[in-house]
């Protein structure tokens, strides 16, 4: 009995509903395709998902899908045109279809009836009467075409209608008069014409005279009227006039104004020439004149024309007209005879000399240099002055003679003279042969031309020639150092042109200045190896440190040339002991080159600070040692811990202030011991000098306290010594008060205090407990990162699989279509053949039948 009520809830009626229990009826899946994944061993909590598929189920709904979207977009893929239907409102449905026709309508004149400018609000429709606007018709603009003048314009005669619109038989019908006159013979049509136009021509002559006439009488009326006119004016008393108030003035805005519109505009210029352009003007110019000067040097004087002063005839008016070219000769007598007198003007040559002069900008004045071209110019004027405005005080010489002796003057000053062009030196000898033996002036021109008649635009290899150029120079420079005595002058006029070619060509410059620098280095490092200390350098060598601070930017933080030429200081600072005066200004030398590299970056060097205490600790008499510790290369003790001491009262009185020459570092040759005294105290107040630039540029800094600590306990004790000149004392006062007026912006460094040791607290240890298997022992992050290595593994796999099958999917619709195709022309091939054995089988019949017959 307990079983019953289970049966009959199992049987229901065949018209029972399948979701009678509130679920949606499923179809029972046919045994057959389903398929069941065994698993190697039960787990418990978890749960299968892929225990039980469907694979047949699953591949239809793929190949459904792959049917909808891949075979549709296959059957698509050379097919572009879209269809887009734009109608207002045709797939809306809030809008019914009287509302999409209103606004469909109303577009549609909105479009029709745009205004052709948004900013004219007072445009309305425009109204047409057969294509023809009304506002134009109300206008009533008839256009006459028309040659006559008369008033009635656009009328035509009637002759001329009749002999042009009437077909010409107008002009042959008679008029009454030749039908009076029977006697006349007629005339043709082309006589009628001539005389048709005849009578316009009169009739334009009458209308134009007319015209004429009217125009005359309107002047005499106008001249009778301005006569009248004066008669009829009325003259105001003067009482009158004061009552009536005075015109305005003009206000100052007026006036501004009308000064601008009468202002003259600016004219344009003309534009700027490029450097190239320049460059071939400088050059063409250069050798025009080294020819004029090799013509010189010859003796040929292609322009004597030019010189010779402009004769005058008798019949000349004085009116300044010049013929272009004048062969013509000064006809003059000599007590009643006439001869021929060849002079040469003194204006001409003047103004040949001060054309000379005026194209070298780079050269000085005539006055103030000692170019003797200046005195040749002088002696020819003055000859030439002799030759033409005194002819009495000499005899006069032939003309082939004073030629000879001209061209002999003038081939002298041009032999002296520098030439215009120069080819670029290939070898420092050619450019040593070039400049020696030339003052500082010419050399610069040699060396300006050399750049001028090279430039890289003018030829394709005068860049590799400016590039070694710069290296001659450079080397040029380093003799004239080394010479005694040395030629600074010359070199710092150098450096103009070193600069203009380092701008030129950056690169080949800083590889020149860098190899010099490393053999510099190079040899200093010998030496300390091999002494185990090294000298300073020679001037050649810090001249090369000044010049590239001028050439190159030294305020950059690394700098392929400034920054090894820093650490070349460096190195002379620490290296080099100094052990005469000439140290000591070779070393000031380097320090003041150190502050022009940091004066704009105010980068801190301390070589810089050590050297300069070095020069004050052996400068101080009575040293007490506190508050400051020497470093290598002075030292407390020995033969030269008091180089720079002065003992001499004498001495110290005489001792006026200068600066050191550069000159000095090369050698002090035959000093006596005054000036010995006098050098030393010269160097103490560089050095002063330079500590107190030290503390403008390092104020800023946070250790400025510690770092001018020694430096203060020096100047103090140089304070304290009475025996020092006033001058050097007030540079120590000055430079001590500097000191204090910057404060301790800093805190020492202290230890930090250890913090107190907490008592020992029983606290319960906690340990997570990892899962095992393949993800023990690892951290959460790193859990997560195999996570999404997994699951971009297995997509990506997934995705490589439907690639796979969508590939095979259109492998079969390819080949399905392939099929499709034979089949089809295999029908009709056989529809084909069938057809042509029906036809045969016809044409043998008939051709059967016919033999029968």
């Amino acid at each position: 009995m307990g079983k019953a009520r289970p049966a009959a809830a199992r049987r229901k009626g065949p018209g029972a509903p399948a979701g009678a229990q509130g679920g949606r009826a499923r179809p029972s899946p046919n045994p057959f395709e389903v398929k069941v994944n065994r698993q190697k061993f039960p787990v418990l909590g978890r749960k299968a998902r892929h225990a039980v598929g469907q694979p047949g189920v699953s591949r239809a709904r793929a190949v459904q899908k792959r049917t909808q979207t891949l075979l549709k977009e296959y059957k698509e893929r050379d097919k572009s045109n879209v269809f887009t239907d734009k109608r207002f409102g045709e797939y809306s449905s809030n809008m019914s279809s009287e509302e999409k026709m209103m606004k469909r309508f109303a577009l549609e004149q909105q479009r029709q009836h745009e205004k052709k400018s948004i900013y004219n609000l007072n445009e309305d429709e425009e109204l047409t009467h057969y294509g023809q606007s009304l506002a134009d018709v109300e206008k009533h603009n008839d256009i006459v075409d028309s040659d006559s003048d008369t008033e009635e314009r656009g009328t035509l005669s009637a002759e001329l209608t009749a002999a042009h619109f009437g077909g010409g038989g107008g002009l042959l019908r008679k008029t009454p008069l030749q039908q009076g006159g029977e006697e006349e013979k007629p005339r043709s049509r082309k006589e009628l014409i001539e005389e048709l136009i005849a009578k316009s021509k009169q009739e334009k002559r009458a209308r134009q005279a007319q015209r004429e006439g009217a125009l005359e009488l309107t002047e005499k009326l106008d001249q009778d009227w301005k006569e009248i006119q004066t008669l009829l004016t009325h003259r105001t008393p003067q009482s009158e006039n004061r009552d009536k108030k005075e015109h305005p003035k003009p206000d100052v805005y007026d006036m501004m104004v009308r000064e601008l519109g009468l202002e003259r505009k600016a004219q344009p210029s003309n534009r700027m020439k490029t450097e190239e352009e320049l460059a071939k003007e400088e050059q063409d110019r250069l050798q025009k004149l080294e020819a004029a000067r090799l013509r010189r040097m010859r003796g040929e004087d292609e322009a004597g024309d030019a010189r010779k002063p402009k004769h005058l005839s008798a019949d000349d008016l004085n009116d300044g007209f010049v013929l272009d070219k004048d062969n013509r000769h000064l006809l003059s007598y000599t007590d009643g005879k006439m001869s021929i007198k060849e002079e040469q003007s003194r204006e001409a040559s003047d103004g040949e000399s001060k054309e000379e002069q005026g194209e070298d900008p780079s050269e000085e004045d005539p006055e103030d240099s000692s170019d003797p071209e200046g005195h040749l110019d002088l002696e020819s004027d003055a000859e030439s002055e002799e030759d033409c405005g005194w002819p009495d005080r000499e005899p006069r010489q032939a003309p082939g003679k004073r030629m000879t002796s001209n061209g002999h003057k003038a081939r002298e000053p041009a032999r002296t003279e520098l030439p215009y062009t120069f080819a670029a030196p290939e070898s420092y000898e050619e450019l040593k042969s070039l400049l020696s033996g030339k003052t500082m002036e010419e050399q610069l021109v040699v060396v300006e031309r050399i750049q001028t008649c090279n430039h890289p635009s003018l030829a394709v290899g005068n860049k590799a020639k400016l590039e070694k150029l710069f290296g001659f120079l450079l080397e040029y420079i380093g003799d004239l150092a080394t010479d005694d005595p040395p030629d600074l002058r010359v070199i710092d006029k150098l450096v103009v042109q070193l600069y203009n070619l380092c701008q030129m060509f950056p690169e080949s410059a800083s590889n020149s200045i860098t190899s010099v620098l490393r053999d510099a280095m190079h040899e200093m490092e010998g030496a300390v190896e091999a002494r185990g200390r090294a000298a300073f350098p020679g001037l050649d060598v810090l001249v090369y440190l000044k010049i590239t601070g001028t050439l190159f930017p030294a305020s950059d933080f690394r700098h392929p040339v400034v920054t090894p030429a820093l650490v070349c200081m460096s190195q002379l600072l620490t290296k080099c002991p100094v052990l005469s005066l000439q140290d000591v200004v070779k070393g000031l030398f380097v320090c003041c080159v150190f502050l022009d590299y940091v004066s704009l970056s105010r980068r801190f060097i301390p070589e810089l600070i050590n050297f300069l205490l070095g020069i004050l600790y052996v400068a101080t008499p009575n040293k007490h040692g506190h508050g400051y510790t020497l470093v290598h290369p002075f030292r407390t003790s020995g033969k030269n811990s008091e180089l720079l001491v002065v003992s001499d009262q004498e001495d110290t009185a005489t001792w006026q202030r200068r600066g050191l020459s550069l000159a000095w570092a090369s050698g002090l040759k035959g000093q006596t011991k005054t000036e010995a005294n006098h050098t030393r105290l010269s160097c103490l107040a560089v050095c002063l000098a330079l500590v107190k630039h030290c503390m403008l540029l390092y104020g800023p800094l946070p250790s400025f306290q510690t770092i001018v600590r020694p430096l203060g306990a020096l100047l103090t004790e140089h304070l304290a010594d009475g025996s020092r000149p006033l001058e050097l004392q007030e540079l120590c006062r000055s430079a001590l008060a500097d000191v204090e007026k910057h404060e301790q912006c800093c805190r020492p460094l202290v230890c930090e205090k250890s913090k107190p040791l907490p008592l020992k607290l029983f606290t319960p240890r906690l340990v997570r407990v990892l899962e095992f298997g393949k993800k023990q022992g690892s951290s959460k992050e790193e859990q997560e990162r195999k996570r999404l290595i997994h699951k971009h593994k297995r997509e990506f796999k997934g995705a490589v699989r439907e690639i796979r099958r969508d590939n095979q999917f259109l492998a079969r619709m390819q080949l399905s279509e392939t099929l499709e195709r034979d089949a089809e022309r295999k029908r009709k091939v056989k529809q084909l053949f069938n057809s042509l054995a029906t036809q045969e089988g016809e044409w043998k019949a008939l051709k059967r039948k016919k033999f029968k017959k």
